[in-house]
């Protein structure tokens, strides 16, 4: 059996201090490593080619936009799984099998990287961060009966699943459109546990009121419109948990 093309995404708003480090914890199996620069002014892009990665400019800010900036590069070099994760440290690449194997195995179509489920360092998440994701997980459980334990940006998806759940979002609400869309096609969907940190800098959204409050705003207003234009004729989808070895 030919061996999957794995991609890894990774949108970045002025992560040039931290890029090295995440970059250089990439697992060698991965084929590719697409950094979206999302109207960095630090130089974020250069350093990321210097370590290896293609990168894709985006200069309007969205972590949406960027995402799906990367993510046509991605298809475009053959990607059959592509793995998001975050720019910024905090997300552990080296946990990356956990998210592909239940992909590879042919046992799930997505695979969530759970911060809830695995081990936090301290001030990894803050307090509204933390609410936020659980208003968020039990709204969808409300609204489609899926129980999600976390939004968590690592994550990996077969690109053609990807391609058929058509996502539009283009701000903060790209992560829980991502999980809805899932759940409404019927996706066999899997989490696992991952270890999160502090990130390297300060934080874009959880650090600023203003950030806060503009991510809260964009994915409670998903969840809104999702929950208005739900279809009604797709499958349910598979439920499914697991764990890594040695968890």
């Amino acid at each position: 059996m030919t061996a999957p093309v794995i991609a890894v995404v990774i949108p970045a708003r002025n992560e040039a201090q931290a890029l090295p480090h995440v970059l250089a914890a990439i697992p060698a199996f991965v084929d590719h490593v697409v950094v979206a620069d999302n109207g960095s002014t630090d130089g974020s892009a250069a350093v990321a080619r210097a370590h290896g990665a293609r990168t894709v400019d985006v200069p309007v800010a969205g972590y949406g936009r960027a995402c799906l900036a990367a993510i046509a590069e991605a298809e475009r070099l053959g990607a059959d799984i592509i793995v998001f994760l975050d720019g910024d440290h905090s997300d552990h690449p080296e946990h990356m099998p956990r998210l592909i194997d239940p992909i590879v195995a042919g046992n799930a179509d997505m695979v969530i990287g759970s911060r809830t489920r695995g081990r936090r360092t301290a001030r990894a998440l803050t307090p509204q961060q933390i609410f936020g994701n659980a208003l968020a997980c039990w709204l969808i459980a409300l609204i489609w009966g899926y129980r999600y334990t976390d939004l968590g940006p690592f994550r990996a998806i077969r690109t053609d699943a990807l391609r058929g759940l058509a996502l539009k979002e283009l701000t903060y609400g790209w992560t829980v459109e991502m999980q809805i869309r899932a759940v409404q096609h019927g996706l066999r969907i899997v989490e696992v546990p991952v270890d999160y940190r502090a990130r390297i800098g300060k934080s874009k959204v959880s650090g600023t009121v203003r950030g806060v409050v503009l991510a809260g705003y964009y994915i409670l207003a998903m969840i809104a419109r999702a929950a208005i234009s739900r279809p009604n004729n797709l499958p349910r989808p598979a439920h499914r948990n697991a764990r890594s070895a040695g968890d």
